[in-house]
C-alpha cells in the first residue's frame, strides 16, 4: 500500500506524482486490474 505525505512548501502536482510512481512501483494498480472481474475457474482451464 502507497502511502504519500504532502511535504512543506510541495505542490499537489508534485505530491500527486510521487504517489503514482509509488502505484506504479507497488503494483498495485495492476494487481486492481487483474482482480477487476471474476473468472470462474472452470472457464480458465488453460
Amino acid at each position: 500500500m502507497t502511502m504519500t505525505v504532502v511535504r512543506k512548501n510541495e505542490s499537489l502536482d508534485d505530491a500527486l506524482r510521487r504517489f503514482k510512481r509509488g502505484v506504479s512501483k507497488d503494483g498495485t494498480l495492476q494487481e486492481y486490474r487483474k482482480r477487476e472481474f471474476y473468472i470462474k475457474p472452470s472457464v480458465n482451464v488453460s
